[in-house]
């Protein structure tokens, strides 16, 4: 830069940098693909941005306990944000509707003196009687319709409708008759219009005119209504679309860790590993619930091992060879919070909440294994999946990453092996540490080089992308996160005329690489002992 310059003396000028500071691109912010609450979730199919399970609640509803829809997604994330996680991407899916056939449970309709006995059941007939529909699809826990207090001489009864928290009671209910019927104390006066769960109509003929029932107290407990809900489990209909291209998680630039809790299926397994190599991703995967930690692979149950590679269940948990991710077993035991009993649940959630623990405390680079990762809000395994030394030898060797609980200090994981840990040509990413830190190293590129696009490409350019990458790997090995003990054993860089020939140059074509040495964890300490031959001499 010329200036004007009139004195003699020393003229100071500030010149730009050509160096650009890389900054390094996040590990561990997860993306969770599953079905959400069927009726508060606000947008299905809509990558959601979280930073705690209150957001979670926000937009999707919360836990919720169903037997009518898989309730995986929500316990997972909950688990992810209580053992470490704090950055999430929620796809909440909403399950196929099916229609269950109507029931018509009725109060018997009965002629003679004696009545039914006060131990007997009461029994549909396809006579008079009372049916009870349901106003909204049954979401949360099964409804009950309760007849109680049974007055035989007067004719009437109580009706109790209890659903989750929410019961509604109704005494003195008359049973009419069609001469006097829509009686105040008609059931379906009482109850239509009224109740905020069920309406109630005459089922058969008539409401019946001849009801006898016993004086004891008789509790029905049926569900009777004509039920819209849910497909029990998964269906890959409702998954694939969402690695498709352009779909709204293909449209979030970044996230690390990919999780499909619960789902245990290799077309949407194939499909979820796949999305995960192209956004440069890590999956983590779910094993069967069913499947136990040992046994004969001809046996009922067959081990785990036999659900992975031999084709138990017609093939469909068999998983497919890939670097970008890695399976966990067993399921945890922990306590559901919303009906407070010990369930089993996935590990997924669990173990992406070790991740992001370990790579806050520790690095990418770290294994997210091994005594430090406790796994919180768990009494440990299912009892199939407890394991000892041996047996979990026989899976190690086939990628199924355990989780184990050892004594005086709680559920840990313990395996850190990729998919394709039996694969000779993929021993380079035989473990998860090293093929997440590629994952980093490779994102962390990718999203600072972008200065680089349409500038001069010549020695200058190749200088500055050679000086910003050296910078940012010297940062990692002074962070311990490369193996070597100078800097050049752990990495280099190049970056010239020999990397970018002319014709290169001439096709705007500037070729960079990279080589680092990563950390490899000490999976087998070998302790070897030796015991001298007689005593040393003494005074």
């Amino acid at each position: 830069m010329s200036g004007s310059y009139s004195y003699p003396g020393i003229y100071i000028q500030e010149l730009p940098s050509s160096s650009h500071a890389i900054v390094p691109a996040p590990t561990s912010i997860a993306a969770f693909i599953g079905y959400s609450h069927p009726y508060k979730t606000a947008s299905f199919g809509v990558a959601q941005q979280i930073f705690s399970f209150s957001d979670y609640e926000t937009y999707f509803g919360g836990l919720f306990s169903s037997g009518l829809t898989d309730a995986s997604l929500a316990r997972a994330v909950y688990q992810f944000f209580l053992n470490g996680g704090s950055n999430a991407y929620v796809v909440g899916l909403q399950p196929g509707l099916f229609t269950q056939s109507a029931t018509t449970e009725t109060l018997v309709d009965r002629l003679g003196s004696g009545g039914i006995a006060p131990t007997s059941s009461i029994v549909a007939t396809t006579g008079g009687g009372l049916q009870f529909t349901a106003l909204e699809p049954i979401d949360v826990v099964p409804m009950s319709v309760a007849i109680t207090n049974v007055r035989n001489s007067s004719k009437t009864f109580d009706i109790i409708v209890t659903y989750g928290t929410q019961v509604e009671t109704y005494r003195g209910v008359t049973i009419p008759v069609p001469a006097t019927g829509h009686a105040p104390t008609d059931p379906d006066v009482m109850i239509n219009g009224v109740s905020a769960l069920i309406t109630v109509a005459p089922s058969g003929g008539g409401f019946g005119s001849a009801l006898t029932l016993p004086v004891a107290a008789i509790t029905w407990s049926d569900v009777s209504s004509e039920v819209v809900g849910f497909n029990t489990g998964y269906s890959g209909a409702d998954f694939l679309p969402v690695f498709d291209a352009n779909s709204s998680l293909d449209n979030v630039e970044i996230f690390n860790l990919l999780l499909i809790p619960g789902v245990i299926d290799n077309e949407v397994a194939s499909a979820a590993l796949a999305f995960a190599e192209r956004k440069r991703a890590f999956a983590i995967l779910d094993s069967p619930l069913q499947a136990p930690a040992h046994g004969v692979s001809g046996s009922a149950p067959a081990p785990i091992q036999a659900w992975m590679f031999d084709g138990v269940g017609a093939g469909k948990y068999v998983l497919p060879t890939s670097q970008n991710g890695a399976l966990y077993f067993p399921y945890l035991q922990s306590t559901d919070p919303v009906t407070g009993e010990v369930i089993p649940m996935a590990p997924s959630g669990f173990v992406a909440g070790i991740y992001a623990a370990t790579d806050a405390t520790r690095g990418v680079w770290k294994a997210p294994a091994g005594l430090a990762t406790v796994v919180l809000n768990t009494t440990g395994p299912v009892l199939s999946g407890v394991m000892n030394d041996p047996q979990q030898g026989v899976l190690n060797l086939d990628s199924i990453n355990c989780l184990r609980t050892f004594s005086g200090i709680g559920t840990v994981v313990w395996g850190a092996r990729t998919l394709v840990a039996k694969n000779q040509a993929y021993q380079q990413s035989m473990y998860v540490p090293v093929r997440r830190m590629t994952l980093f190293i490779e994102q962390t590129l990718l999203a600072n080089l972008r200065w680089v696009v349409f500038e001069p490409n010549d020695e200058p350019l190749w200088t500055a992308i050679k000086a910003s990458i050296e910078a940012f790997l010297l940062s990692l090995f002074r962070q311990g996160g490369l193996q070597g003990s100078t800097p050049s054993e752990a990495f280099q860089v190049k970056c010239d005329s020999t990397t970018t020939t002319p014709t290169d140059q001439q096709n705007g074509i500037v070729n960079i690489v990279v080589a680092f040495a990563p950390l490899k964890p000490a999976e087998f300490v070998v302790i070897k002992i030796a015991q001298l031959a007689g005593q040393t001499a003494g005074a």
